[in-house]
Formats: C-alpha cells, structure tokens, sequence
C-alpha cells in the first residue's frame, strides 16, 4: 500500500480554488481525523507573505465556510500550515521551498499544482531539479489540461518527464461528489439494475449540466474555452463513461479506469456529415433569471462572438452493450435551474393490460447538483374505489441522500479527491488515456461545427437553449427531462 503524504504542497495556495474549494477541504479532513497527525501543508504562491499571513487569509476563508461547534477546531487545522513564496518563472526561488521542507523533502509527499496550465512546465522543472520529485512524490493536476488534443499532449509529456503514470493525479472534481460514486454503487452492488442496463432494457440516457450563470468573471478563460471544451470534455464524458462502462473486474484503479477508457474510444465520431443532425449550439441573449432581467452573452463580453455558451449533443456507444441507445448530452449558461443530473429512461413494457391506460417508461433519476438525490419513477395503482378499475399514475420512489443518511455531513467533492491524494489512490482521478480520448472526440466535433459552417443561434436567457436541442432529442420519440 502506498504510503500516506507527510506533506502536501498546494501552488497556488492564496488563489481563489485555494479559499474557496481546497483549505475549507483539508480542514474537514482535519477535523475528522483523516489526515495523518503529522501532516503538514506547505502553501507556494508568488506573493510575499509568511505563515502568519497565509493562516490568517486562510482563517478567513474558513470563517466563511465552517459553521457550529466545528470552528473551535480552526485554530488546530491553521498549525498544519505554512508558507513559503516562490515564482513559478524564477526556478532559483525552488530552493527556498526545498530548504523549506528539509528532511520532509525524503519523505512522502505530494504536490497539488492550483494554477494556470502554462505554469505547469516550470512547476515541475522545478519540482524535478530540487529533488522533490523522486519515488516518494506525487502530483495533482488541476483542470484545463489543454485546449485539444495536442495541448493535452505537450502537458503530459511535460509532466510525465518527471512522474510515471502511477503518480500523476488528474481531478476531474465531479468524480469526488458522493453521488458520482453513489453511481457505481447502484450499478454493481445491487442485483435489480445490471440485468437491464444495456441496450435490451434502457431506452436512452440523458445527462445535463445546467447553469444559471452568465461569464461570472471567466471573461477570458470561456470565451476561448466555450461549452464543449468547458464541461462536456471533461465532467460530461466522464459521467458518461460511468454509466456506460463494463463491470470492473474489481473497484481499483487500473480495473475502473480500463473500462472507463473503452467507452471513450467506442464512442462514435461526429464529424461534418453528422454534426448538424447530432448537435445543436447556442449563445445566450438578453432576458432574465429567476425574474432579474440579465445581459446577453456579447454584451457580457463587450463584443462579438461565436462561442457556444450551450451544446446538445447525440452521442452513440459503438458497442455491444449499447447499440442503438442514444446518449443525450447538454449543457449551458443562463438556463432556468441549476440541476446537473443523469436519467436513465428504461423500456416501455413489452404488452399493457391496462386498456386506455398511458403507460410511462420506468425512469431512474440520479440528481447530482444542487441537492444529491436518487429518484425511480415507476407506475403504481392510484388510491380509489371507483367503478374505472385500475388507474394508474406515475409516482416517484426518493432516496435522499441527506435523509438516507441523517447526520453524515454532507462534503466538498475535493475533501474526497484530497484524501485519496494524500493517501495515493488514484482510482477516482483520470488517467491520459482518457483524457486523451475524450480530446480526440471533442477536436472531431469541433472540425465538424468548422466544415458544416455551424454557429451558434441565439437562445433567450431563462430558456432551456435554443429549439432545435429539443428536437434532437424528440426526432428519436425522446423528451428532455424536466
């Protein structure tokens, strides 16, 4: 077994994933006793600051996100810290840091690299010349890993110069949300789903990220990334790859990431002939939100442009297990709720007794965001005496994660990427062959929308895309759901 971190070295330390998503993550793991006693979490940014500064602006962010009697604990989680400055260009000041670390730089640890992809290159160089690279490291790598196939791959030739495969981590943080994981559970710890799950008893699968907010200061960053690139090649295919993807032989992380990877390669190319028939982009105009009236997104922007702030897609699994179940995906900005969720829409029973009754296909709804619920909608006999016989209604069995689970706190996805780091499991994070599969995929689309002149039409903000999304999905007898 892999030996536990002593160290973790968080770049980009006073950035705000740091405030927000990573301190407020290590201190649940501090308060309930996860984290070795002795581990030590070095903060690295390019501001000059000292551990007083870094454990006051991390006491901040901790004032915000820690609630109840676990604030007394505060005091305990900001020892663990320190700080020592350093710019990523300059690699004379990774002398500091290895001075910093002393004896610690020999023992287990790992580095969490929170900064901009062209900073990885030197982060590692770095890293690798001070000698806190070798057998005991390993590294986490925040998301965007490139903008295509070629930029993914110039990242990991960067980073695999200095770790094997083994010790490279890869977050993709929708993989940390209980839910995701709550997914392979329902799959193969349970009898009642696995027999239906393929072609023969599911219809289709919708997955969906939906967002009510707008550029929300991501002005550069999404303008060059769009929707496609910012959430379907990543967290989209992923969720995907854990619906379609074969029993493991056993839940580690090569049996898991091999199985998830031949989706990825089974899924069917979309290209210029197929482009218009199997995706539909959006950009959102003005209109409102929850009735707050809202900018379009050029006027957001300040000019022009033809980036996709929605994406529906028709995807398809060239395989043996779901030949001919379309995989709908969609995704945008300024839509009216904030639900990312994956439904399952089963087979309609073959023969009704049930004359002039309307029967519903048995759906099963996994919500991932904003609440974390799991949701079975089946027929059932409504309440009645009435001389009709029968009549039937669609009703919803619920399990609510927070009910299922009463008094279990419901945690930061990062909390559980951030253990597994420390503790060396990369089951949960992405291997290249993945992340490389899934680029190849998402650079096909992209050709396609290039060669079939596809551009975005403009859809009113507080709606659910343009229309065409809603005929991709009903030219195959489908509905979005909700």
């Amino acid at each position: 077994m892999t030996a536990a971190a002593q160290t973790l070295i968080l770049f980009g330390a006073t950035g705000d994933l740091s405030q927000r998503m990573l301190l407020p993550s290590l201190f649940g793991l501090h308060a309930d006793g996860l984290v070795p006693d002795d581990l030590l979490i070095l903060g690295t940014a390019r501001s000059d600051e000292d551990d007083a500064a870094f454990r006051d602006l991390a006491g901040q962010a901790l004032a915000k996100a820690v609630t109840g009697d676990r604030r007394a604990l505060i005091p305990g989680f900001l020892d663990r810290l320190r700080y020592v400055p350093l710019d990523l260009h300059d690699a004379r000041s990774f002398a500091g840091l290895a001075t910093a670390l002393g004896d610690r730089a020999r023992r287990p640890l790992a580095a969490f690299l929170s900064t901009a992809p062209a900073l990885f290159r030197p982060a590692i160089g770095g890293l690798a010349a001070h000698g806190l690279a070798g057998d005991n490291a390993r590294l986490a790598l925040e998301k965007p890993l490139g903008h295509d196939l070629a930029s993914s791959q110039a990242i990991n030739d960067a980073v695999a110069a200095a770790f094997p495969e083994d010790r490279i981590f890869r977050i993709d943080h929708y993989l940390g949300k209980e839910t995701v994981q709550n997914l392979i559970a329902l799959r193969f710890a349970n009898s009642l789903f696995e027999p239906l799950w393929n072609a023969g008893g599911i219809d289709h699968v919708q997955i969906s990220v939906a967002e009510t907010v707008g550029l929300e200061g991501r002005v550069g960053f999404y303008d060059d990334a769009g929707a496609l690139r910012d959430m379907v090649q990543n967290h989209m295919l992923q969720l995907l790859a854990l619906v379609a993807m074969e029993p493991p032989a056993r839940f580690d992380a090569a049996a898991v990431r091999d199985e998830k990877v031949k989706v990825l390669r089974s899924l069917r190319p979309i290209d210029a002939a197929s482009a218009p028939g199997d995706s539909v982009i959006g950009q959102y105009r003005a209109g409102a939100i929850g009735g707050q009236a809202v900018a379009g997104y050029a006027d957001e922007l300040g000019r022009p442009s033809a980036t996709e702030t929605f994406v529906a897609i028709r995807a398809h699994v060239d395989n043996w297990r779901w030949r001919g179940v379309p995989f709908y995906l969609r995704t945008g900005k300024r839509l009216p709720d904030r639900r990312t969720e994956i439904v399952i829409q089963f087979r309609g029973v073959p023969h009704s007794i049930f004359e002039g009754q309307p029967l519903k296909p048995n759906k099963l709804v996994i919500l991932l965001q904003p609440d974390e619920n799991i949701r079975l909608l089946v027929m059932a006999k409504q309440p009645g005496l009435g001389g009709e016989g029968i009549v039937l209604r669609e009703i919803p069995l619920d399990i609510a994660l927070r009910d299922a689970f009463a008094g279990a706190r419901r945690r930061i996805a990062y909390e559980r990427l951030l253990l597994d780091l420390i503790e060396g499991d990369p089951t949960l994070f992405v291997r290249r062959d993945e992340v490389e599969a899934q680029w190849r995929w998402i650079d096909a689309i992209r050709a396609g929308w290039a060669a079939a002149r596809m551009t975005p039409a403009l859809y009113p903000a507080g709606s659910w895309g343009p229309p065409a999304a809603m005929a991709l999905a009903e030219r195959n007898g489908a509905m979005w759901h909700g």
